[in-house]
């Protein structure tokens, strides 16, 4: 079964933000665009899905503002867009105890 190697839910989710008993980072997602971004999906770089959504469900990110996550260090992707517009996507590298910014442009 195609699967076999997946645990959990990991295929639906994207997996968890933080593994257990690993250093992490930080994603910090900046809305360069002229509109509100209220989709950030992130997924470790071998799931077979970008996951679930992974912002609260109150936040959106206007024009100029940002919203961090906390990650295992590692290989991330990241999915952010507005709902009817339209999405971009980028791979991420987050290091141990750094800051990994992704701005996202019109």
């Amino acid at each position: 079964m195609l699967l076999a190697g997946c645990s959990g839910d990991a295929w639906i989710t994207g997996g968890e933000l933080i593994r257990p008993g690993e250093p992490t980072g930080t994603i910090t997602v900046v809305n360069g665009t002229s509109r509100v971004i209220d989709v950030i999906l992130i997924s470790e770089c071998g799931a077979s899905t970008y996951g679930l959504d992974r912002l609260p469900d109150t936040v959106a990110l206007g024009s100029g503002q940002s919203y961090s996550f906390t990650v295992s260090a590692g290989c991330w992707d990241v999915d952010a867009g507005s709902v009817g517009y339209g999405e971009a996507r980028q791979r991420l590298s987050v290091a141990a105890n750094g800051i990994t910014e992704y701005t996202v442009t019109d």
